[in-house]
């Protein structure tokens, strides 16, 4: 997919953060573009901004009420997008949902939610429209994972299982879909700053936080322009930012060292927060 002009675009979780961002640059590169969440008032808000940067009138950007995490909800709400557009040429599994905490303090409900949503939520919607990608023997799918999708981090089990889980199911969707034309790519985001990660910071533990300062947080612009970029040049893993490409980088090729400088660091942390 070179570019944008006249494509079809579903982004789910597109009223805030790297959604409602990727959605506003795909506007203004000229595509329709069809934004799904759960809260219906933040919808019609993001579409009214959006239209600002609409040539295409009211009917470039439209937006339907979604939980993704309902398969039964997500099978009928595709059927509406497909009738509305005509079909899509580009899905994208942005929504998610973040969790952090000491290990000894989660819950069950925890890790049902972040499977139920970061997973299988986008596992829902792309069986949904698989059968339209397939017939049409074109399109895009992508997904937001996470830099925690490849590598783990102190008070993130729930969330790392779960941006693990959508790593491995981009990996084998991308072999299955190789046949059919059909492009995979996967967005591995460090910290952005959105209202999820301000959310993230009222409950993060000490340590997490320790190890998080240093990272410098992208912003959701720059990482929608490198998202849709990366789409646009047939890259299937696209990371943003040279530091977040370096840590991967160093992950991927030498994860033993990696664990070995995050073990460091939280031993030096308890050293200095230890009394005595």
């Amino acid at each position: 997919m070179s570019t944008l002009q006249g494509k079809r675009v579903l982004i789910t979780g597109g009223s805030s953060g790297i959604g409602k961002a990727t959605a506003k640059l795909a506007v203004q590169r000229g595509a329709t573009v069809c934004i799904a969440a759960r809260g219906k008032e933040a919808l019609e808000q993001t579409r009214q901004e959006l239209l600002r940067d609409a040539r295409g009138g009211e009917e470039q950007v439209q937006s339907v009420v979604m939980d993704i995490s309902q398969r039964e909800q997500v099978n009928e709400v595709a059927k509406e997008i497909q009738q509305r557009l005509g079909g899509i040429d580009l899905l994208i599994n942005n929504a998610g949902i973040a969790h952090v905490g000491y290990l000894e303090q989660e819950t069950p409900e925890a890790y049902q939610r972040m499977i139920d949503v970061n997973y299988l939520g986008s596992v829902w919607v792309t069986q949904a429209f698989l059968p339209q990608f397939m017939a049409q023997r074109q399109g895009n799918i992508a997904f937001v994972s996470s830099v925690l999708g490849l590598m783990g981090l102190f008070g993130y089990s729930a969330y790392c299982g779960s941006k693990h889980a959508l790593t491995g199911y981009a990996d084998a969707l991308r072999q299955d879909l190789l046949r059919y034309n059909i492009q995979v790519s996967v967005l591995f985001p460090a910290d952005t700053d959105t209202p999820q990660l301000q959310e993230e910071n009222q409950s993060k533990p000490p340590e997490t936080a320790s190890l998080a300062g240093t990272i410098k947080t992208a912003d959701p612009d720059d990482v929608a322009r490198c998202f849709l970029d990366g789409i646009a040049g047939g890259r299937y893993h696209i990371i943003p930012g040279h530091e977040n490409r370096l840590t991967l980088w160093g992950v991927r090729h030498f994860p033993w060292l990696a664990r070995q400088v995050i073990d460091r660091d939280l031993r030096k942390f308890w050293r200095r927060s230890t009394p005595g």
